[in-house]
């Protein structure tokens, strides 16, 4: 049982990718959310996976004592621990798999693991409006792009996926055809804003119900800067504007086909999105207008909580802290980790 006379106290820990991030939350609210980027991974044109595990153990314990530091709470306070066990890259779950179970057993709190991707769902409910349930979840990511419904807090059956490329991977990917740096995802949409989306057709993959496929749309648009360049070596520097909105427009009509189809073949009128790919601005947009002219529930988390960070493990964990799934000192992190009723 929770002790109602003491404030319920969770330290989240989010160290998946390339982000690390610490949060504290007391009885549901975030008080801090510190999070620590690796820009160094830029200049690779994408995450280096050993590079950012040893970069996540030179910011782990700053990032953690910021997050306290600013909640104004002290160590001895909090109730429980809880991290990022999967998925996401082995060497970088390791450190805040380590972490974490090191100061809970330091302190003599409770362990609590969490799966990344219900942690994405899970940040709709840090702030007001939170939608109740049943609803249908989008999530988007660089490495992730799943289509869920939301039956209660860990109760989660994911109705499609990507069968390759990820929705976030494919902005990224296309950048990099582009000639754009890396991370490419948000310099499209940038791009985008003073494009037109019709000006070049590319078309959309026939994947069966729910799934997703994005790596036949980035080989398209590979062959078409090709054949373009071969006539044309500056076609990109002069039609940028117009391809990125072309690009964003397909890549957004294949996520926003797939959402409606799920939305309506199960009845459900509330929909939400999480993950980065959040933040872009075509999706958004798409999914408003889809949500107003059939009068759904929209729900889109703050930015801050849409990116990888340590607010949405911080709510799941109080959330988990109340249903009392706990973890032992022997957990380890899981590279794969699919979303189930619940572990």
């Amino acid at each position: 049982m929770v002790n109602q006379q003491k404030p319920l106290i969770i330290l989240g820990i989010e160290s998946s990718c390339d982000e690390t991030s610490a949060s504290v939350c007391v009885n549901g609210e975030i008080l801090s959310n510190i999070t620590a980027t690796q820009a160094i991974h830029e200049q690779y044109g994408g995450v280096i996976p050993e590079v950012a595990s040893r970069i996540h153990q030179q910011n782990i314990i700053p990032v953690v004592d910021a997050a306290l530091a600013k909640a104004k709470i002290r160590k001895n306070d909090i109730t429980a621990v809880a991290f990022t066990q999967g998925p996401g890259l082995m060497g970088a779950l390791l450190v805040g798999t380590s972490f974490a179970k090191a100061f809970a057993l330091a302190l003599g709190v409770p362990l609590i693991g969490i799966n990344h991707m219900q942690a994405h769902i899970l940040a709709h409910f840090i702030d007001e409006p939170k939608p109740s349930f049943p609803f249908i979840c989008l999530t988007v990511s660089g490495g992730h792009t799943q289509i869920v419904l939301v039956k209660d807090y860990f109760e989660m059956e994911v109705l499609g996926e990507t069968t390759d490329d990820a929705a976030g991977e494919a902005f990224d990917k296309t950048a990099k055809i582009l000639g754009l740096p890396y991370p490419g995802g948000p310099l499209i949409d940038k791009y985008a804003q003073t494009g037109n989306p019709n000006r070049f057709n590319f078309t959309e993959p026939q994947i069966p119900q729910y799934n997703f496929s994005f790596s036949g749309l980035k080989t398209q648009i590979l062959y078409f800067v090709q054949q373009h360049q071969k006539a044309n070596p500056n076609f990109v520097a002069e039609n940028l504007a117009d391809i990125c909105a072309s690009i964003q427009s397909r890549i957004v009509s294949i996520l926003i086909n797939k959402l409606k189809k799920a939305t309506i073949d199960h009845s459900i009128s509330r929909i939400s999105v999480a993950g980065g790919v959040s933040a872009n601005s075509g999706l958004r947009n798409a999914i408003e207008k889809l949500a107003k002219e059939n009068n759904w529930e929209f729900y889109l988390p703050a930015f801050q909580y849409c990116t990888d960070n340590a607010g949405m493990v911080a709510i799941a964990g109080f959330h988990k802290y109340h249903a009392g799934k706990f973890l032992s000192q022997s957990a380890v992190p899981l590279a794969r980790m699919p979303i189930a009723i619940d572990q």
